[in-house]
């Protein structure tokens, strides 16, 4: 699936108007880490986020964007449920994720 970036919070990794390709994960699917995601969180069902797993949680996952400035994450929701696992960027131009910085 495509998702569309929008907002500052996982700058400079990704931008504002990004469009990214995601793999769907079953639920039982291992999330490692440094993985960027596709997410909801369970406080805020309308809201899909492209975070940083940071670690697994009862209830979800950690995940913060990697823009300290921008607190949109579970520092303010909590725990995430994991959608789907990034893999690339497609514009501006096609590149391949870093790990985790």
């Amino acid at each position: 699936m495509l998702a569309r970036v929008s907002g500052p919070s996982m700058s400079p990794t990704v931008r504002h108007g990004d469009r990214l390709l995601v793999r769907r994960l079953r639920p039982e699917a291992v999330v490692r880490p440094g993985d960027v995601v596709l997410a909801r969180f369970p406080s805020r069902p309308e809201l899909l986020v492209v975070k940083r797993v940071r670690h697994a949680t009862p209830g979800g996952h950690w995940v913060e964007g990697d823009n300290p400035l921008v607190t949109d994450d579970s520092r303010a929701f909590g725990p995430a449920v994991v959608l789907g696992r990034v893999v690339a960027r497609l514009r501006p131009r096609p590149v391949r994720l870093p790990p985790a910085p």
